[in-house]
Order: C-alpha cells, then structure tokens, then sequence
C-alpha cells in the first residue's frame, strides 16, 4: 500500500522569551546548556521559555493537510563536558495548537528520532524547525569529519533517509498528532580532531543518544513531554542504535563514558523502539549476510569468493545454534537448516499478500503475469525461498560486507580507535587481513566494543530487565544492505522475553522504506496509552 508523502511550510508567528546564545566547541549553541539558564546551579536545565513559536503544514497519509503551531528550541548541548557540542546537542519541537484547536503536549509521548546513518555523525546545530536535523559533515575545529578513502559514504552502508523520508515522516506526523519530538544529534565516526584522533568512533554514538535520555529524563516538569513514555526511532545504523538504546537502557557498562561526558544523574532507559532495517549484531552480520545472500551475484553480475562465502555462512551456523531461538507463532528452533522456511513463511509470503491484495484486480494480474514465480490462490502468495532470491537480485556488498579484509567498510572505521582509522572487529577479518597488519588478531578493547555496541548482548548474554518492551521492527524484502535474518533474529528474541513486538516486512522495498508511517504514530498512541490526534 503506498502512502503520500508528507509536506511542510513552516513560518514563523512568534517569539517568545529566547536564550542568548554562547560559542561551544565552535559553534553557537543555546546557552541554557552552558550555565547561564534560569537555573545556573544546574548546567543541565532545561529552559522552558528558550524557544521560537513555528507554524508548519503537515499533510497526514490520507492526503489531508493540519496547521500545526509547535514550540520549537534549538540546540541545545545535553552533557556538561561536551567533546563537540556541535554534535551532542538536541532539538525540541513541542506542538500547542493543532488545526486552530489547543493542545497540552506536558503529558505527550515523546519521539526521539535521530538522523544517523552509517554510523557517521549527526548534528542539530543549525536545524531551524522540526525535522531538520541531519547527517553532518563538519568537524571540529582543526580537524576533520570528511570521510577518508577507504570509509564507506553515507548511501553506501548508511540510512537512505537521514535528512527525510522515514525519519522526516515520522516526526511531522508524530507532530501534527500531538506528540513531542525531540532530535538528538551525535558524534560519527569520521569525526578527528586536529591532532589526528578520531573521538567519534564505538562507543561514542552510543553514549551520546544515552546522554541525551539522561537530558530529557533529568528536566522531568521542565521538558515538555512524558519523559516516561520516550519512543525511538531510527533508520539503518539509525534503526541499530535505535534497537540498542531501548536493549540496553541502565546497564551499567556505559556508566563511566557518561560520567567523562558530564551526563545528568538520571536513569537512559526508554518507553519503546522504532527501528528501520536496523545494521546490528556487527560481529556475526558477515555470516549472516552469506548464508542469505551468499548465492547471489553481484550488480556486475560476478560472485563473490565463493571459499570465503561457505566459511563465513558456517561460522553463521554455528552462532545460530548457539543462540537457542524459537519462531514466532510456534514455528520451533530457528537454525540455519530451517531458517529459509522460516522467513518465508513468516514474513516474505504475508509480505507479498499484503501487497498483492491491495491491488487493484487489474494492477495483480499484471504485477503476477510479471512475476510468475508467485502463485496467488485462495487470496494468499506463495513461493518458494530460492524464487524470492531470484526475484530480488544482485546482493548490494561483496564479501566479508561489513569487516572487510582490505579495512574499507564503514564497519572497520566505526571501530576505529585513537589515531588508527580503521580496524578489525572480528577474528575472521583480522586472520584473513590483506593490508600488512603486523598482528592478525583484534585488538584487546574490541569485545568490550562489540558488547557496548551490540543490543543482543543486552537481550542473550546478559538480559536487561531495564529493556524497552515494546517493539516496532521493518524492513524491505529487497534490502540487501544486511541480511533478513538480523531483524527477525531480533523480533524472535523479543518475543521470547514476553516483550511486544511488531514487525514486519515490506514486498519490493529496499533500505530505508517506510511505507506505513502513519501506523507507527497510531502504534505509539496505543503502547503509551495517549490519543493520537491528526497524525495518521
């Protein structure tokens, strides 16, 4: 089913009492954060009266158009000892009038939508309205934030809709329902300072979207919002620290990277997730990627190495069976043996009924005489695992896709450290490494990284019960960015916690679709228990 795209035009029809403004970490950011707020006691208090009345058009997904005047605060640094405040700073947009009817937002869920993709960095600093924030590529001062030669571009490994489509949709609309919408930015991988260090790499993405919970959390009365009820959502890498951020809510692992950050004392446990396509699970995603695409061909129609392939989808095997997962809806142990079926009877076949049946008769005779792998009987698809690989096509990435031997995937520079770019993050890569590395083994801080970083660490190894418990999962049958198994690994972990998941695939959509965005807000009313208004 397709949806309109949502449309804005903001002006401006009001002022109230602003903030002066104060040069941190190189650029001008509210000075609320900076000790100089109505509660100087407090570097970290929100003010209130800090921001500009806006008055943006949103058009929902039945086409109609809501006026929505919201409150809006610019950037606003979330730690008391930024690294970059260009960076660790967030936006609030709070709605007070909805189709010239007032609203409260005090008791609104909130949307904490970040923009990051690829793992790079994401800045607010000079967002002017709600859904403008972004992937950057600024740096510090004296350094640099440009992506080397050997690191992946944003579109390559990263979230298609950084700077819209998923992420834009979902906040005018959780906007124009009433909800308020909070947008964190965050350091990047890419980001080096002008001695050479790189001070955006693992964990630091992390830590920041934490901080900024803490923010919220700790202006609890001041923020405007339900600071219990703080819904993620995020795209791709976006959609990963989305998952990550609602697994691992008060774990203490992270505590001494915020306490260096200057954090508020406030618990970084959220309400509930939106993740899109989400890229996790780094350390076993190469074997995941071969035992799902592993027979496909590359765009230039050549396979990849086909040893490397075999060994990478065994070791995947074994990470399978080790994890002792059931199917939803009584489907047994999920193995790499049954996996296929499973997918397909799960999520591909209802995927593609969904679809078909919202078709005009006309639009599925054609779309079927096209695609004649699929039989349509009784209402229903069906096909078979090897006919949705055809049907799909060449796999986007070659082999290993995300700890690559030769360091160039974006992967190798997420886990980065000091003045090194790029490093190994798993045994596989560094055995088989093709650069001269004098050592081929990981680097002794990595699995702490790979924890930190990881939700399945939060969800098997050392389960959270601090954990979000409701789950919103998508992802494209033709997203070919990660394999089908990291999501539903994922939902069939959740669901075996009792957790509350939905999470289904989109047919024909690749990375970064979101083709229902009016049921996420719809969804977000529900689990939080607040009437969504207009946007549906």
């Amino acid at each position: 089913m397709k949806h309109r795209a949502v449309k804005r035009r903001t002006v401006v029809t009001g002022i109230a009492a602003t903030a002066g403004v104060a040069a941190v970490g190189g650029v001008a950011l509210d000075a609320q954060a900076s000790g100089t707020s109505s509660s100087p006691a407090d570097p970290l208090a929100f003010d209130p009266d800090a921001c500009t009345a806006l008055t943006t058009t949103v058009t929902d997904t039945g086409g109609d158009e809501h006026q929505v005047t919201y409150h809006f605060w610019k950037a606003i640094t979330y730690v008391a000892d930024p690294v970059d405040a260009r960076y660790q700073s967030l936006i609030v947009s709070a709605p007070v009038e909805i189709d010239g009817e007032t609203v409260d937002p005090a008791n609104a869920p909130i949307l904490l939508a970040n923009s990051i993709g690829g793992y790079m960095p994401s800045s607010v600093a000079d967002a002017t309205g709600v859904g403008a924030g972004g992937m950057s590529g600024g740096g510090a001062p004296g350094g640099s934030a440009a992506p080397s030669a050997s690191a992946s571009a944003p579109g390559a490994n990263g979230n298609t809709n950084a700077t819209g489509g998923a992420t834009a949709s979902n906040q005018l609309l959780a906007l124009a329902a009433g909800y308020v919408v909070i947008e964190p930015g965050a350091r990047g991988r890419t980001l080096k300072d002008s001695s050479g260090t790189y001070y955006g790499t693992a964990p630091a993405v992390i830590v920041d979207l934490k901080a900024a919970v803490r923010y919220i959390r700790h202006n609890r009365g001041r923020i405007p919002g339900d600071v219990d009820r703080i819904v993620s959502a995020g795209t791709s890498a976006g959609g990963a620290l989305s998952t990550l951020l609602g697994a691992s809510g008060d774990s203490p692992i992270y505590e001494k990277y915020l306490k260096e950050l200057g954090a508020a004392d406030a618990s970084d446990a959220i309400f509930a997730v939106g993740a899109w396509c989400p890229i996790t699970d780094l350390e076993h995603a190469d074997g995941a990627y071969e035992w799902n695409w592993g027979t496909s061909a590359l765009s230039t129609g050549k396979q990849v190495d086909r040893t490397v392939s075999k060994e990478l989808t065994s070791r995947f095997a074994e990470y399978q069976a080790g994890l002792r997962l059931r199917g939803l809806n009584g489907f047994g142990p999920l193995t790499a043996r049954n996996y296929d079926a499973y997918l397909v009877e799960q999520y591909l076949r209802p995927s593609a009924t969904t679809y078909l049946a919202a078709l005009s008769d006309a639009d599925r005779t054609t779309y079927l005489a096209e695609n004649t792998f699929i039989t349509w009987k009784n209402g229903k698809a069906s096909f078979t695992w090897e006919d949705f690989l055809t049907h799909v096509g060449a796999r986007k990435k070659t082999v290993p896709a995300f700890d690559a031997f030769d360091l160039s995937a974006g992967e190798n520079n997420e886990f980065g450290a000091g003045a090194t770019e790029n490093r190994h993050f798993t045994a596989y890569g560094a055995k088989n490494d093709t650069t001269g590395l004098a050592t081929r083994r990981v680097a002794a801080d990595i699995p702490e990284k790979l924890r930190l970083m990881n939700p399945m660490y939060h969800l098997v190894e050392k389960v959270n019960g601090r954990r979000s418990k409701h789950w919103w999962i998508r992802l494209g049958t033709s997203d070919s960015d990660t394999s089908h198994v990291i999501s539903a690994n994922l939902a069939a972990r959740l669901d075996d916690l009792g957790d509350e998941v939905d999470h289904l695939y989109y047919w024909d959509q690749g990375h970064g679709a979101n083709t229902d965005p009016g049921d996420f807000i719809t969804w977000i009313g529900r689990v939080t228990g607040h009437r969504a208004g207009a946007g549906k």
